[in-house]
């Protein structure tokens, strides 16, 4: 085993009372392998840990190396929690999709946000995407033995020659015999077909889509659903990539093709099956669906119907916490992506309905990006910096913690909070969900601040 490999699996973090506590588990310390068996990964540590009885190697935040023995029940947990869910190394993406958005980013910046995954232990803990293109015969003997279901495949088309030309990875033209390989073992996957207009869209979406229902089917079905979103491009994107952004046109035309679809799969499923991102309704500028079109909706985190979600969230919270008037009056900024801006209206008027209190909704495009049309979690502080400057912003800019990625304090364009409040000469608070975000606005007169101390 070597030196790296004995500190990939770093305790970050040990719960109180827990067993771990009691054995004297501390922050820094290393835990090597469960039984005799080495760690890769998060997966291993919580199959292996569910046994009665465990042999533990253990290297201390000093270096030194502890055998541990613990009798336990049955899948109690140690109570330990690690810096990364890896151990190992990331499985790296081996495609080359145009539209990939880590290939979308101007250069020169952080190596962290160049860095491509293509992960089935992501995928499986935490819902991201694989393409299933560059497994190892050892990774798809893993899957099978552990049962690792349901993975988050991006599929994008069942045509082995389409699939095989977006991917850039002729190994991308095996997705049906893989999927075939999910049924005979009753593994599941959620499925995502990211639409690039003149490409997979129009007859090759509808052959995509029918594939796909083929395999939903039966007591556990190998495709439980399957998300549709538009293909997201900046001005950083590969020369000569044959894209086309998705107009207003082609996305109300999607919404038709998907929804009519998505009635026929109703009528055989009693499951709508297939479902469409909130941006195809943003970017065709139709009405969201209502809340009730996504019961059950089991790709919630993929952006399809979060919007109807956070209004509903909104407005609970806000019955429970806004008070008629607050002791002293504020005023703050309220920061959005405009494609946002129409449904997030109505929530302003909510809060300032309270005395004392004035929101000011800020729904901003991404001109870094170079994006008419632009969600909230891809602003940048420089978009920030060019269209606030100058604006008389109140008391405080309430920033969605989306635009920052895994609680970091940079945007995607490597400035950070601290140096956008300074330039703008401006407390900022950062703000993650809604009950913060209601928090803030009726007690930031009081809340610390790191960002800028006026």
């Amino acid at each position: 085993m070597t030196h790296s490999s004995i500190y990939s699996a770093k305790i970050s973090f040990v719960i109180p009372n827990s067993i771990a506590k009691e054995v004297g588990f501390e922050v820094g310390d290393s835990l090597i392998s469960v039984n005799g068996f080495p760690l890769r990964d998060l997966i291993d540590y919580q199959f292996l840990c569910a046994d009665e009885y465990l042999e533990l190697e253990v290297v201390d935040n000093k270096g030194q190396t502890h055998y541990i023995e613990i009798q336990k029940n049955y899948d109690d947990d140690l109570g330990l929690e690690f810096e990364k869910a890896l151990f190992d190394e990331l499985i790296q993406c081996k495609n080359h999709c145009p539209f990939c958005f880590i290939d979308q980013q101007p250069p020169g910046k952080r190596d962290s946000l160049y860095f491509k995954d293509d992960d089935y232990r992501l995928s499986f803990l935490y819902g991201s995407y694989l393409t299933l293109t560059n497994l190892s015969q050892k990774e798809w003997e893993r899957i099978e033995k552990m049962r690792l279901s349901p993975l988050y495949v991006s599929v994008h088309s069942t045509e082995a020659d389409v699939r095989v030309s977006l991917l850039k990875n002729y190994r991308a033209g095996q997705i049906i015999e893989q999927f075939k390989w999910f049924q005979e073992r009753q593994l599941q996957i959620h499925a995502q077909v990211v639409v690039c207009p003149e490409i997979n869209d129009s007859f090759h979406l509808e052959k995509t889509l029918t594939d796909l229902a083929l395999f939903h089917q039966g007591d556990i079905p190998t495709i439980i659903s399957t998300a549709v979103v538009p293909v997201g491009l900046t001005r950083f994107r590969p020369l000569n990539d044959k894209l086309i952004p998705v107009t207003k046109t082609k996305a109300k035309e999607i919404i038709k093709q998907v929804l009519s679809l998505q009635k026929e799969f109703h009528h055989r499923f009693n499951n709508n099956f297939v479902w469409l991102a909130d941006e195809w309704f943003l970017i065709g500028q139709e009405e969201l669906p209502p809340e009730s079109h996504y019961k059950d909706c089991p790709q919630s985190d993929n952006g399809i119907g979060s919007i109807r979600k956070f209004i509903r969230e909104f407005e609970t919270t806000a019955k429970q916490l806004l008070p008629a008037k607050v002791d002293k009056s504020v005023t703050l900024t309220w920061v959005v992506g405009n494609a946002v801006e129409k449904a997030f209206q109505p929530l302003v008027k909510k809060l300032n309905k309270v005395d004392g209190l004035t929101i000011n909704l800020e729904a901003l495009r991404s001109h870094y990006w170079g994006q008419e049309t632009t969600v909230t979690g891809l602003l940048t502080g420089k978009d920030l910096l060019t269209q606030l400057q100058g604006k008389d912003l109140g008391d405080g800019i309430l920033l969605p913690s989306i635009m920052l990625k895994h609680n970091d304090i940079y945007f995607l364009d490597d400035m950070t909070v601290e140096e956008l409040a300074k330039q703008l000469n401006i407390k900022i608070f950062p703000v993650t969900g809604i009950e913060e975000l209601i928090r803030t606005c009726l007690h930031s007169s009081t809340l610390p601040t790191t960002i800028l101390d006026r």
